[in-house]
């Protein structure tokens, strides 16, 4: 936007920690100046902040391209993401990540991208694509890729696995930071994630050659304490659901990442800490469904945490300036020359958003985006025939009990129960009535045996759902009360080569994501329309107790978490990393 125009308010500076009536000059996309501004008697001034980030996201969650991911969240006041596209890489690799970047370039928006660390996520399931410490490598020096995504490889890290130390060291020659993903880690042995045992405890004398700074490049005294800020390999983590398990990692000098998304839900459990820590912590949302990105973003947060009692500027800096800061962002901050990225909102209390500006250029005014929808390209992996009902049968083998996955409402781990299953003419089946269901992940890639277990917790009384959104490799998940209904919903799925179904009470609702069975290139809204009533049919008609049904569902095949999941090969043991038995 290259016209010059003043904006006035009340201007919350959140690096001074003062509030001033200001008037904002902004020309060729920055702030030119900041002038001191005197009202008029009885004028209402909006209060001027500093854009949102989402720190840590996967956009391909929303269901949206980020072109439409953008327009939903700008009306949040939202002018800029931290975004791991693992998503679509796990199913078409650099293609999918390409798609990303280019499509996030469409709208004006600041769409920060990471390269993919774990991609497959693991070697206990299909994947689509897998990208190796090369490729991560010819990522992270583009100049749009600003940092190594969540390294969820933690054995591999504390263990030294050879690609996983290439893509960490790589990051780190290049100047670019690397997320964490340690669900659970304490302790020393949260110290051992943070800093690993094969980085090099001090420089060597005559200093560094240039092979020992491709292998061995990060460099502290032993008896250095971990300054504010972080100085490990691994800078952030997203996962932690205790705040006894984010206080270690903060103590170690790695920054948390306070996420409230649909599925997962730490909030309450972590956002105390940000009365001590508020130079450490930042605000995400992870993965969030279309229908609660309508509702709100990151500006609930704020008014959650403005209400919980937490000072004002330590909420702003965790909202606003701690990405910018910790990831090199190109967003302002409300500073002299900055690119012009703030907002306007009404009050301190609800942060209603009035405006949004990126680069200077209203893209949100009075709850309304202006940013224009447009059909994207499609793209996508899928290569699987429809299955039969007798593929979803289980057979008895003996045994007094089977193991269980129990699914927990409002997070990703689950637990492990050994229940005495139900059975019927030699087979296990559906136990609706103590809420124990069957559950099955289909290899979406290949032709291959449907992995089958049980699963409690989701509380449907009939009929079935079934999902190609399936962290991480995006298989087919589906949870239901019979093999038919499983089959059915299984076999929608497949015919739209990706998306979500639910059937039920002699009703198929399925809503189609033909871009790599993760996203619709439509119009947002719409979209978001469509998954509100299929997730409402889940709950009202099918009996699921779970705030996100989905959401949930699509968790149940992602090994990284612990405790007990399920991929296409097989029931999976998260805490020793093996296959169950």
């Amino acid at each position: 936007m290259n016209g010059s125009f003043s904006v006035a308010g009340v201007l919350v500076d959140v690096h001074q920690q003062t509030q001033y009536p200001a008037e904002l000059v902004v020309s060729a996309g920055k702030i030119q100046a900041i002038r001191p501004f005197t009202p008029q008697s009885g004028q209402s001034l909006p209060f001027i902040l500093p854009g949102f980030i989402d720190s840590h996201v996967h956009i391909e969650s929303s269901m949206l391209v980020p072109a439409e991911f953008a327009r939903l969240a700008v009306v949040h006041g939202t002018v800029a993401t931290v975004s791991d596209p693992h998503e679509i890489a796990n199913v078409c690799g650099l293609d999918g990540v390409e798609f990303m970047i280019e499509n996030g370039k469409t709208v004006p928006f600041k769409f920060n991208f990471g390269a993919p660390s774990c991609v497959p996520a693991t070697i206990f399931e299909t994947a689509g694509a897998a990208l190796d410490a090369a490729q991560v490598e010819e990522l992270l020096k583009r100049p749009e890729i600003r940092y190594l995504s969540e390294m969820m490889n933690f054995p591999g890290v504390l263990h030294g696995d050879p690609e996983v130390i290439k893509k960490i060291t790589a990051a780190l020659r290049l100047g670019k930071p690397v997320d964490g993903h340690a669900p659970g880690l304490r302790g020393e042995v949260a110290g051992k994630y943070i800093r690993p045992e094969w980085l090099a405890p001090q420089p060597p004398k005559g200093g560094l050659s240039e092979s020992s700074k491709s292998e061995k490049i990060f460099h502290v005294s032993e008896d250095q304490s971990p300054p504010s800020g972080g100085w490990g390999a691994i800078s952030t983590d997203h996962e932690c659901f205790t705040a006894a398990e984010a206080l270690d990692k903060l103590r170690y000098g790695m920054k948390i990442i306070i996420r409230e998304g649909s599925a997962a839900k730490n909030f309450d459990a972590l956002i105390d800490l940000l009365h001590d820590w508020p130079e450490q912590m930042m605000f995400c949302s992870d993965d969030k469904h279309p229908d609660s990105l309508v509702l709100g973003h990151i500006n609930q947060l704020c008014a959650r945490a403005v209400a919980r009692g937490v000072d004002l500027y330590k909420v702003l800096k965790a909202a606003c300036v701690n990405p910018v800061e910790h990831y090199k962002l190109d967003v302002g901050l409300l500073r002299l020359g900055d690119f012009a990225d703030f907002i306007l909102v009404k009050d301190l209390k609800d942060f209603e958003v009035l405006t949004t500006y990126i680069n200077g250029e209203v893209v949100a005014e009075n709850q309304k985006s202006k940013v224009k929808s447009k059909q994207g390209g499609v793209l996508n992996r899928f290569s699987c025939s429809p299955k039969t009902e007798e593929e979803f049968k289980v057979s008895y083998v003996g045994g007094k009990t089977i193991p269980v996955i129990e699914a927990l409402d409002g997070q990703l781990i689950t637990n492990r129960l050994d229940l005495v299953p139900k059975l019927a003419n030699g087979e296990i089946i559906s136990d609706a009535e103590n809420d124990v269901l069957k559950i099955v992940v289909v290899n979406r890639y290949q032709e291959a045996p449907v992995a089958k277990a049980f699963i409690k917790g989701f509380g449907l009384k009939q009929g079935a759902l079934a999902s190609s959104v399936a962290h991480d490799s995006h298989n087919i998940v589906a949870v239901g009360v019979d093999d038919e209904s499983l089959c059915r919903a299984v076999n929608l799925v497949i015919a739209e080569q990706g998306g979500l179904s639910a059937v039920g009470h002699g009703q198929e609702l399925v809503l189609g994501l033909p871009v790599a069975g993760l996203m619709s290139n439509g119009d947002g809204y719409k979209i978001a329309d469509a998954y509100t009533k299929l997730d409402q049919f889940t709950k009202k008609e099918l009996g699921s107790t779970l705030a996100s049904p989905f959401m949930t569902l699509s968790f149940m095949a992602l090994l990284v978490i612990p405790h007990l999941k399920l991929s296409d090969k097989g029931l999976f043991d998260g805490d020793g990393f093996r296959f169950v038995e």
